[in-house]
Protein backbone atom coordinates (compact mmCIF):
# COMPACT_ATOMS: atom_id res chain seq x y z
CA UNK A 1 0.00 0.00 0.00
CA UNK A 2 1.18 3.30 -0.39
CA UNK A 3 2.31 5.72 2.03
CA UNK A 4 0.50 9.08 1.41
CA UNK A 5 0.08 12.15 3.69
CA UNK A 6 -3.54 10.82 5.16
CA UNK A 7 -5.54 13.60 7.31
CA UNK A 8 -8.37 11.44 8.24
CA UNK A 9 -7.18 7.62 7.88
CA UNK A 10 -5.46 5.51 9.04
CA UNK A 11 -3.82 2.70 6.42
CA UNK A 12 -1.88 -0.65 7.43
CA UNK A 13 -0.67 -3.94 6.03
CA UNK A 14 -0.29 -7.24 7.79
CA UNK A 15 0.88 -9.91 4.81
CA UNK A 16 -1.60 -9.70 2.65
CA UNK A 17 -4.43 -8.14 4.51
CA UNK A 18 -5.12 -4.14 3.91
CA UNK A 19 -6.72 -2.24 7.27
CA UNK A 20 -8.07 1.22 6.52
CA UNK A 21 -9.38 2.97 9.65
CA UNK A 22 -11.48 6.53 9.54
CA UNK A 23 -9.34 8.02 12.25
CA UNK A 24 -11.44 10.83 13.57
CA UNK A 25 -12.12 9.14 17.13
CA UNK A 26 -13.38 12.23 18.93
CA UNK A 27 -16.27 12.71 16.52
CA UNK A 28 -16.83 9.01 16.18
CA UNK A 29 -15.30 8.93 12.57
CA UNK A 30 -17.52 11.31 10.73
CA UNK A 31 -17.27 10.80 7.22
CA UNK A 32 -16.67 14.14 5.42
CA UNK A 33 -15.98 15.44 2.13
CA UNK A 34 -12.23 14.78 2.97
CA UNK A 35 -12.32 11.34 4.82
CA UNK A 36 -14.31 10.34 1.70
CA UNK A 37 -12.08 11.16 -0.74
CA UNK A 38 -9.22 9.92 1.23
CA UNK A 39 -11.41 6.64 1.27
CA UNK A 40 -11.32 6.41 -2.49
CA UNK A 41 -7.69 6.93 -2.60
CA UNK A 42 -6.96 3.95 -0.41
CA UNK A 43 -9.17 1.57 -1.54
CA UNK A 44 -7.62 2.34 -5.21
CA UNK A 45 -4.21 2.07 -3.99
CA UNK A 46 -5.50 -1.57 -2.43
CA UNK A 47 -6.87 -2.43 -5.57
CA UNK A 48 -3.60 -1.44 -7.53
CA UNK A 49 -1.64 -3.52 -5.04
CA UNK A 50 -1.15 -7.08 -5.99
CA UNK A 51 0.29 -7.97 -2.73
CA UNK A 52 -3.34 -6.98 -0.93
CA UNK A 53 -5.90 -10.31 -1.26
CA UNK A 54 -7.88 -8.75 1.32
CA UNK A 55 -9.27 -5.55 2.70
CA UNK A 56 -10.33 -4.29 6.22
CA UNK A 57 -12.46 -1.04 6.76
CA UNK A 58 -12.57 0.13 10.45
CA UNK A 59 -13.21 3.39 12.36
CA UNK A 60 -11.03 4.20 15.93
CA UNK A 61 -11.82 4.39 18.67
CA UNK A 62 -14.88 2.53 19.50
CA UNK A 63 -16.94 3.40 16.53
CA UNK A 64 -17.06 2.66 12.91
CA UNK A 65 -18.93 5.59 11.58
CA UNK A 66 -21.81 7.70 12.64
CA UNK A 67 -22.33 8.83 9.38
CA UNK A 68 -21.96 12.41 7.75
CA UNK A 69 -20.22 15.11 8.85
CA UNK A 70 -22.42 17.82 9.50
CA UNK A 71 -19.95 19.92 10.16
CA UNK A 72 -18.01 20.18 7.13
CA UNK A 73 -21.78 19.76 5.35
CA UNK A 74 -22.47 23.47 6.55
CA UNK A 75 -19.42 24.87 5.49
CA UNK A 76 -16.80 23.56 8.66
CA UNK A 77 -13.61 22.48 8.02
CA UNK A 78 -10.63 20.76 9.43
CA UNK A 79 -7.12 22.51 9.59
CA UNK A 80 -3.84 20.27 8.58
CA UNK A 81 -1.94 19.16 5.41
CA UNK A 82 -3.05 20.15 2.35
CA UNK A 83 -5.43 17.54 1.58
CA UNK A 84 -5.06 14.95 -1.39
CA UNK A 85 -5.93 15.56 -4.78
CA UNK A 86 -9.84 15.32 -5.65
CA UNK A 87 -10.37 11.70 -6.71
CA UNK A 88 -14.58 11.07 -5.34
CA UNK A 89 -17.46 12.31 -3.63
CA UNK A 90 -20.05 9.33 -1.83
CA UNK A 91 -21.52 8.09 -4.55
CA UNK A 92 -18.11 7.28 -6.35
CA UNK A 93 -16.49 5.90 -2.53
CA UNK A 94 -19.71 3.59 -2.87
CA UNK A 95 -19.45 2.27 -6.46
CA UNK A 96 -15.71 1.74 -5.30
CA UNK A 97 -16.69 -1.27 -3.71
CA UNK A 98 -18.14 -3.27 -6.33
CA UNK A 99 -14.76 -2.34 -8.17
CA UNK A 100 -12.11 -3.80 -5.94
CA UNK A 101 -12.03 -6.91 -6.99
CA UNK A 102 -10.96 -7.95 -3.78
CA UNK A 103 -12.90 -8.98 -0.79
CA UNK A 104 -13.68 -5.83 1.96
CA UNK A 105 -14.92 -6.95 4.97
CA UNK A 106 -16.60 -4.30 7.86
CA UNK A 107 -15.29 -4.39 11.27
CA UNK A 108 -17.98 -2.52 13.21
CA UNK A 109 -16.66 -2.03 16.57
CA UNK A 110 -19.38 0.58 17.84
CA UNK A 111 -21.76 2.78 16.24
CA UNK A 112 -22.59 3.15 12.68
CA UNK A 113 -25.03 5.25 11.17
CA UNK A 114 -25.95 6.55 8.20
CA UNK A 115 -23.21 6.93 5.56
CA UNK A 116 -21.27 4.89 7.82
CA UNK A 117 -23.69 2.19 7.59
CA UNK A 118 -23.86 2.12 3.67
CA UNK A 119 -20.21 1.30 3.68
CA UNK A 120 -21.09 -1.25 6.26
CA UNK A 121 -23.47 -2.71 3.98
CA UNK A 122 -21.33 -2.09 0.91
CA UNK A 123 -18.41 -4.31 2.21
CA UNK A 124 -18.89 -7.68 0.72
CA UNK A 125 -18.38 -9.05 4.76
CA UNK A 126 -19.37 -7.02 8.08
CA UNK A 127 -18.23 -8.39 11.70
CA UNK A 128 -20.08 -5.88 14.51
CA UNK A 129 -19.44 -6.66 18.31
CA UNK A 130 -22.10 -7.42 20.79
CA UNK A 131 -22.28 -3.37 21.70
CA UNK A 132 -22.49 -2.15 18.31
CA UNK A 133 -25.41 0.30 17.08
CA UNK A 134 -26.85 0.63 13.55
CA UNK A 135 -29.33 2.89 12.03
CA UNK A 136 -30.71 5.26 9.84
CA UNK A 137 -31.33 8.50 11.85
CA UNK A 138 -31.78 11.21 8.92
CA UNK A 139 -35.20 11.18 9.10
CA UNK A 140 -35.18 12.80 12.74
CA UNK A 141 -33.09 15.32 11.40
CA UNK A 142 -35.04 16.51 8.33
CA UNK A 143 -33.43 14.82 6.03
CA UNK A 144 -33.41 11.37 4.01
CA UNK A 145 -30.79 8.34 3.59
CA UNK A 146 -31.23 8.91 -0.57
CA UNK A 147 -27.84 7.30 -1.64
CA UNK A 148 -27.24 4.59 1.00
CA UNK A 149 -30.64 3.26 0.26
CA UNK A 150 -29.71 1.47 -3.19
CA UNK A 151 -26.91 -0.22 -1.12
CA UNK A 152 -29.06 -1.55 2.22
CA UNK A 153 -31.83 -2.56 -0.64
CA UNK A 154 -29.78 -5.22 -1.21
CA UNK A 155 -28.78 -6.85 2.03
CA UNK A 156 -32.05 -6.37 3.68
CA UNK A 157 -35.85 -6.58 2.87
CA UNK A 158 -37.82 -3.75 1.73
CA UNK A 159 -39.95 -3.90 4.81
CA UNK A 160 -37.51 -3.80 6.87
CA UNK A 161 -35.49 -1.09 5.16
CA UNK A 162 -38.70 0.86 5.54
CA UNK A 163 -39.00 0.49 9.24
CA UNK A 164 -35.49 1.48 9.28
CA UNK A 165 -35.69 4.61 7.65
CA UNK A 166 -39.01 6.05 8.36
CA UNK A 167 -38.46 5.37 12.10
CA UNK A 168 -34.85 6.22 11.91
CA UNK A 169 -34.30 3.92 15.18
CA UNK A 170 -30.89 2.33 16.43
CA UNK A 171 -30.64 -1.49 15.90
CA UNK A 172 -28.87 -3.56 18.23
CA UNK A 173 -26.14 -6.19 16.90
CA UNK A 174 -27.77 -9.27 17.08
CA UNK A 175 -30.58 -7.65 15.57
CA UNK A 176 -28.73 -6.15 13.00
CA UNK A 177 -27.26 -9.95 12.04
CA UNK A 178 -30.75 -11.23 12.36
CA UNK A 179 -31.71 -9.34 9.15
CA UNK A 180 -28.49 -9.79 7.54
CA UNK A 181 -27.54 -6.05 7.99
CA UNK A 182 -24.31 -7.68 9.32
CA UNK A 183 -22.66 -11.07 8.51
CA UNK A 184 -21.85 -12.15 12.32
CA UNK A 185 -22.46 -10.64 15.43
CA UNK A 186 -19.83 -11.67 18.23
CA UNK A 187 -18.87 -10.68 21.79
CA UNK A 188 -17.00 -7.28 21.83
CA UNK A 189 -13.20 -9.37 23.31
CA UNK A 190 -13.51 -11.40 20.13
CA UNK A 191 -13.89 -9.13 17.32
CA UNK A 192 -10.63 -8.81 16.23
CA UNK A 193 -9.78 -12.39 16.23
CA UNK A 194 -13.56 -13.25 14.35
CA UNK A 195 -12.53 -10.66 11.43
CA UNK A 196 -8.26 -11.10 11.44
CA UNK A 197 -9.52 -14.85 10.85
CA UNK A 198 -12.50 -14.41 8.21
CA UNK A 199 -9.21 -11.98 6.13
CA UNK A 200 -6.81 -14.35 6.05
CA UNK A 201 -9.27 -17.22 4.97
CA UNK A 202 -10.00 -14.87 2.00
CA UNK A 203 -6.56 -13.80 1.82
CA UNK A 204 -5.52 -17.47 1.09
CA UNK A 205 -8.17 -17.84 -1.90
CA UNK A 206 -6.83 -17.71 -5.66
CA UNK A 207 -6.76 -13.40 -6.39
CA UNK A 208 -7.71 -14.25 -9.96
CA UNK A 209 -10.90 -16.20 -9.03
CA UNK A 210 -11.42 -13.40 -6.42
CA UNK A 211 -11.01 -10.09 -8.99
CA UNK A 212 -13.33 -12.29 -11.99
CA UNK A 213 -15.91 -13.17 -9.37
CA UNK A 214 -16.59 -10.04 -7.80
CA UNK A 215 -16.57 -8.41 -11.01
CA UNK A 216 -18.62 -10.99 -12.58
CA UNK A 217 -20.99 -10.77 -9.28
CA UNK A 218 -21.78 -7.34 -9.46
CA UNK A 219 -22.36 -7.35 -13.60
CA UNK A 220 -25.15 -9.84 -13.47
CA UNK A 221 -26.73 -8.22 -10.39
CA UNK A 222 -29.67 -6.16 -11.86
CA UNK A 223 -29.74 -8.41 -15.11
CA UNK A 224 -32.56 -10.83 -15.75
CA UNK A 225 -32.02 -14.83 -15.48
CA UNK A 226 -32.00 -14.42 -19.43
CA UNK A 227 -29.34 -11.89 -19.67
CA UNK A 228 -27.25 -12.90 -16.21
CA UNK A 229 -26.75 -17.12 -17.16
CA UNK A 230 -25.13 -16.62 -21.24
CA UNK A 231 -23.24 -13.74 -19.64
CA UNK A 232 -22.26 -15.86 -16.66
CA UNK A 233 -20.95 -19.15 -18.97
CA UNK A 234 -18.76 -16.57 -20.71
CA UNK A 235 -17.05 -15.66 -17.26
CA UNK A 236 -16.55 -19.32 -16.54
CA UNK A 237 -15.45 -19.71 -19.65
CA UNK A 238 -12.93 -17.03 -19.07
CA UNK A 239 -11.78 -18.32 -15.81
CA UNK A 240 -11.10 -21.27 -17.08
CA UNK A 241 -8.50 -20.19 -19.05
CA UNK A 242 -6.35 -18.75 -15.99
CA UNK A 243 -3.29 -20.06 -14.71
CA UNK A 244 -4.88 -19.95 -10.88
CA UNK A 245 -7.64 -22.23 -12.14
CA UNK A 246 -5.14 -24.88 -13.65
CA UNK A 247 -3.08 -24.88 -10.78
CA UNK A 248 -6.26 -25.17 -8.62
CA UNK A 249 -7.40 -28.08 -10.59
CA UNK A 250 -4.36 -29.21 -10.59
CA UNK A 251 -3.55 -29.25 -7.27
CA UNK A 252 -6.87 -31.04 -6.67
CA UNK A 253 -5.72 -33.97 -8.36
CA UNK A 254 -2.54 -34.21 -6.96
CA UNK A 255 -3.98 -33.68 -2.92
CA UNK A 256 -1.56 -30.25 -2.58
CA UNK A 257 -2.13 -26.89 -1.17
CA UNK A 258 -2.02 -24.74 -4.64
CA UNK A 259 0.66 -21.94 -5.06
CA UNK A 260 -1.76 -18.99 -6.81
CA UNK A 261 0.40 -16.55 -8.98
CA UNK A 262 -2.58 -14.18 -9.58
CA UNK A 263 -2.91 -14.87 -13.15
Amino acid sequence: MEARAYRTLLVAQTGAVATITMNKPERKNPLGPEMVNELCWALDDAKDDASVRAVVLTGAGGAFSAGGDLKQMSGGTDGGPEPLAPRGDYVDLLLRFTTIGKPTIARVPGIAMGGGLGLVASCDFAIGCESATFGTPEIKRGLFPMMIMAVLRRVVSRRRLMDMMLLGEKLDAREAERIELISRCVPDAELDAAVSALAEKLAAQSPTAMRMGLAAFHAQADRDLAGALPYLRDRLVAILGTEDAREGLMAFMEKRTPQWTGR
